[in-house]
């Protein structure tokens, strides 16, 4: 228990931000702190660089600087997206949007908070693997549907979603598409033009750039209404003096993140794979999620016999540091609405461990987690009046 090692295991939550984004924001905090609405030297500079990191992300995402606006993160650009086409769909006499049982809050709140002004929203629902049937989404969508929006890769069991093939059936039916691509974004290759994806959430406390900094893009000709009235800023859609050294470090992450992805998966699936092989080597157990179409980072197992709150905190002492689901509602006592919506019971889907990698997490660290997690649950098992009646009147073995 006095074990000094610390490994994070929760980067689907939050990443440290990396050293180059750092240093790259570093000169707008001091040096350039100009507000890039003035006209003199330091704005000028300041406007500069936001132009230059707006046309860095446009060239990641294949799409052009006028099609990315900076917002404060993934829940802001999903908020903006869904309300932004409700509104437009409204002018149109269209109240309708779809989207799946298991979207991020950012997504399923929004669009609760729609129904209440009078939107109809069908929430789709997903297979036992955790993924969408495009065919379900095609006869979902009706006359009056104005948006569907999918997400690119659960938060919480990493599945990957048959993004292209939504997004072809949206572009037939002339309903807009938008994707919730914070997981995704930097784990995923992505080209929205090539992907017909009309409108992309991002966030960059995912890829080691700051909290607080995300982007929505926006296909043109995709008039959104203004997110924040007052200023210029962004083009008049979203007013306030910019986060000028978030926006630049966003920019720097991005670049990295999205630098080799093919190598990155190989590193990570790897490792990912091990840890999924050994926990499931731990009896009544089972892996959440499609095995293969998922993030290469993303492990999500349930455990069952054991409360997902003890198996962290406990794992904590030993310097491990994981979740239980999304580190968003970390404080509700309900289980996961995804492991819900995938069919897991609630006893099963209370006491799920998720681990989200990095490449922090060296093979050694893996070989740690292995040995710690089964002597993590035998203790918690021990303890557990729950376990003690399921194997007196199951006599359990195996996987669940």
């Amino acid at each position: 228990m006095d074990n000094k090692k610390v490994i994070y295991c929760d980067n689907a939550a939050t990443t440290a931000v990396s050293k180059r984004a750092l240093e790259a924001a570093l000169p707008y905090f001091t040096e350039e702190y100009g507000n890039a609405s003035s006209i003199y030297m330091h704005g000028q500079n300041a406007a500069k660089a936001i132009l230059a990191a707006r046309e860095k992300i446009a060239g990641i995402l294949g799409c052009k600087a006028s099609e990315i606006f900076f917002t404060s993160g993934g829940s802001e650009s999903d908020n903006w997206a869904i309300k932004g086409a409700a509104l437009l769909g409204k002018k149109k006499g269209k109240n309708h949007i779809v989207t799946t049982v298991f979207e991020h809050h950012a997504v399923l709140h929004t669009c609760e908070f729609l129904e209440t002004q009078g939107y109809e929203v069908t929430y789709v629902p997903v297979d036992e693997n955790g993924l969408v049937n495009p065919a379900d989404i095609e006869s979902a969508i009706k006359d009056t549907t104005c948006l569907v929006t999918v997400m690119f890769a659960n938060n919480e069991i990493g599945t990957i979603q048959p993004i292209e093939e939504i997004a072809k059936i949206c572009k037939e039916k002339k309903v807009y598409f938008h994707t919730d691509a914070v997981q995704a974004v930097g784990n995923v290759e992505i080209n929205v033009k090539e992907m017909g994806i009309d409108m992309l959430s991002l966030s960059g406390h995912k890829i080691h750039a700051p909290k607080g900094i995300g982007a929505l893009y926006v296909r043109g000709g995709i008039n959104l209404p203004n997110l924040i009235h007052g200023g210029a800023q962004e083009r008049g859609k979203r007013a306030g003096t910019e986060n000028v050294a978030s926006i630049i470090a966003l920019s720097v992450a991005l670049e990295d993140a999205c630098k080799d992805i093919s190598a990155k998966q190989e590193r990570l699936s790897k490792k990912r794979d091990r840890l999924i092989d050994g926990i499931l080597k731990i009896q009544q157990t089972r892996l959440n999620g499609d095995r293969n179409k998922r993030l290469c980072s993303n492990v999500n197992i349930s455990i069952r016999g054991v409360e997902g709150e003890s198996l962290l905190l406990m794992l904590d002492m030993y310097g491990i540091m994981a979740s239980s689901g999304s580190a968003c509602t970390s404080g509700s006592l309900d289980p996961s609405h995804v492991l819900l919506a995938i069919g897991l019971p609630h006893e099963i889907a209370h006491g799920s461990l998720r681990l989200s990698i990095s490449d922090e997490v060296s093979d050694e660290d893996v070989d740690y987690i292995l040995e710690t997690i089964p002597k993590v649950v035998d203790r918690l098992r021990s303890m557990s009046p729950l376990w003690e009646r399921i194997c007196k009147n199951e006599g359990l073995t195996g996987t669940i």
